[in-house]
């Protein structure tokens, strides 16, 4: 007799943006990649899996199955694997979180969104491109506008951070984490209202 291991199909995508590789680490244009760390420490997983040009894991977050994708296409390519993770797990749009840096936001602020524009976030936009739609939830991790006007808007977000700023987002992608569970939980309206 044969007996299968019981199957809870995953029923949300948690997407966290960054860019792979050790270039990248501790910038403030992967602020999401510190979010889906900060989970996978709390939970004790690795998110390792290749699947979907992602890095992704399985986790119970808010009592439901929950596909942590790290894309590693580069920031402006994330649409890609999101739109291919969809497609496998039959995922809607808005069962999918988008975890990201924010520069409108200062460093040490967290701001959660129904839906909306990219905001000129490249992996936003590309992810609104390929899934045909803004109608996803994103939690923002405020990193903070550069310094002066003159200042090269990728060189700040691709910059490392000092160690101020890196507890500011580590502190705030720690919120973002909780503020995914409660997403996942009670609804975006209710994590808006804990959150904002």
């Amino acid at each position: 007799m044969f007996f299968r291991k019981s199957f809870t199909p995953v029923s949300w995508i948690a997407v966290f943006l960054g860019n792979p590789g050790l270039r990248y680490e501790n910038t403030r244009h992967n602020a999401g990649f510190i979010a889906a760390d900060i989970i996978a420490k709390e939970v004790n997983i690795k998110v390792n899996r290749a699947k979907f040009g992602a890095l992704t894991a399985v986790v119970k977050l808010g009592g439901e199955q929950v596909l942590m994708l790290k894309p590693q296409t580069y920031m402006n390519l994330s649409g890609s694997s999101v739109k291919q993770a969809m497609r496998f797990y039959k995922i809607p749009l808005e069962n999918v979180v988008v975890i990201s840096d924010d520069v409108s936001l200062p460093a040490g602020k967290l701001r959660i969104r129904r839906r909306g524009s990219a905001g000129g976030h490249n992996g936003l936009k590309d992810i609104i491109r390929k899934c045909g739609s803004e109608d996803f939830p994103r939690v923002r991790i405020g990193v903070g506008a550069p310094p002066h006007e003159d200042y090269d808007m990728a060189d700040w977000v691709l910059s490392k951070l000092n160690l101020e700023d890196k507890k500011l987002i580590t502190d705030t992608a720690l919120r973002a984490a909780a503020a995914l569970e409660m997403i996942i939980m009670r609804g975006v309206e209710d994590a808006m209202a804990e959150f904002n």
